[in-house]
């Protein structure tokens, strides 16, 4: 069996890895438990990062903006 590392997990996870390296990871999963706890926290904190969804500050965008030298101000949704 294969050594997993947590980019290899994180490949899985975004789906970028080939059918075969996929499978194999699948297997790893069902017969090493700490490779499969590691998968689990990995899943868990993508998961509630998709779920964070937030925005700069506007005082932050304009500040970019002003550097940038684009004088409109920013507008809200």
């Amino acid at each position: 069996m294969l050594n997993y590392t947590t980019e290899d997990l994180l490949l899985y996870l975004y789906q970028e890895t080939s059918k075969e390296e996929r499978e194999q990871i699948e297997e790893a999963l069902e017969n090493d438990w700490d490779l499969k706890e590691k998968y689990d926290g990995l899943r868990n904190s993508l998961m509630a990062l998709d779920k964070m969804i937030e925005s700069p500050r506007p005082e932050s965008i304009q500040a970019i903006l002003n550097y940038a030298g684009v004088n409109s101000p920013v507008e809200h949704p």
